[in-house]
């Protein structure tokens, strides 16, 4: 007779926080990270030192990137690690302006990447990210 078991391997998770990006709005954390991956929550176009949304599509997705960028080095990364990025527009005519702006924050090859047309985004921005870092 066979006897079957199974090992539990729980990962360790370490929750991320910087004042380099905008403090959470909600019940959520900047990102959470695992062994070899980190997870970052979405971000809008507000300025960290302010917390209030920059003016227009341009400069909130300028913000959008400067703020991932932020989280992803406070969890021991950059955006050269992202592997999966999620954009969220409220106009999706305003999308040649995230390839330009991706063009501008990441190298080739890029991460895989959806982008989603929404009705409305938290405080009224016109963009929001979420990332999934690859920390090997």
């Amino acid at each position: 007779m066979w006897r079957l078991f199974s090992v539990v391997f729980k990962m360790s998770k370490f929750y991320i926080s910087t004042n380099s990006a905008p403090a959470a709005i909600g019940a959520y954390s900047q990102a959470v990270r695992t062994e070899q991956t980190a997870y970052l929550s979405g971000q809008i176009g507000l300025d960290p030192k302010t917390q209030n949304l920059v003016d227009g599509i341009d400069a909130q997705i300028e913000q959008v990137f400067l703020n991932l960028a932020a989280v992803a080095k406070a969890a021991g990364g950059s955006l050269d690690d992202v592997v999966k990025l999620n954009v969220y527009l409220v106009d999706l005519t305003h999308f040649p302006k995230v390839n330009e702006a991706m063009s501008r924050h990441f190298q080739k090859p890029y991460p895989a990447r959806a982008a989603v047309g929404v009705k409305e985004l938290p405080k009224g921005a016109l963009v929001e990210a979420d990332a999934v870092l690859w920390l090997a």
